[in-house]
């Protein structure tokens, strides 16, 4: 049987290390991709023009560090010791990017700085119930900032918080379980108007080619 909902850095720590053996190499760094499919759909444009920047889960560090090359100084907080390891590793020589083992919303409730920008590419965002997340950007987003995300377009009616699985280790039984937010673009929208963020905008991007998944992407800015 499934195992209880785990916390999200169990989950990273077991799956995504162990999709190869041995060392990885380090991933090759071009544009700034918000969707799971390169070249498709806006780059880091739609962040403005940020001189500091948030990235809440950014695993193996490609869009931080795009970004960090076009001469914002970012941070990346992921609460998996083992992703923040590795992409500490890999981008040692990135001066302007720099990787912190925290849970995004500790970071932002302890952590006096505010940022231009705030974001999450398939990240945090889509792990963290937004009713506590949301209030917490705010207060991190400097005036007119932009707060932007990305994950995968929802299942109609399938809203709110859901069970994600997958497989545990090989040879031991069972799975993991985390839970993922995820709702319409309106209601996002919606959510975010709540928390006081205007210049909302949120859509489904369809896919580049037939009957593959779509992605769900939302910008809003912090009120001047």
């Amino acid at each position: 049987m499934p195992r209880a909902p785990q916390s999200p850095a169990e989950y990273w720590d077991t799956y995504m290390p162990h999709r190869e053996t041995g060392e990885q190499p380090r991933p090759v760094v071009g544009r700034f991709e918000w969707t799971q499919y390169p070249g498709h759909g806006p780059d880091h444009e739609l962040l403005d023009r940020p001189a500091t920047a948030l990235d809440l889960g950014p695993a193996e560090g490609k869009e931080a560090v795009s970004l960090a090359r076009q001469g914002v100084e970012v941070t990346g907080v992921d609460l998996s010791p083992v992703q923040v390891a590795r992409a500490s590793n890999w981008w040692r020589d990135e001066l302007r990017v720099a990787f912190v083992h925290a849970d995004a919303t500790e970071h932002l409730a302890m952590n006096a700085a505010t940022y231009d920008a705030v974001y999450s590419v398939w990240g945090a965002v889509w792990f963290t119930d937004p009713e506590r997340l949301f209030p917490l950007v705010a207060k991190r987003l400097a005036p007119g900032g932009v707060f932007a995300f990305s994950q995968a377009e929802p299942v109609p009616g399938a809203y709110g918080a859901q069970p994600m699985r997958g497989k545990w280790l090989e040879g031991r039984s069972g799975e993991l379980t985390v839970l993922r937010w995820q709702y319409a673009p309106q209601m996002w929208a919606d959510l975010l108007k709540r928390h006081g963020f205007t210049g909302t905008a949120a859509e489904v991007l369809p896919a580049p080619v037939p009957d593959r998944l779509g992605t769900l992407l939302v910008s809003a800015r912090a009120p001047v």
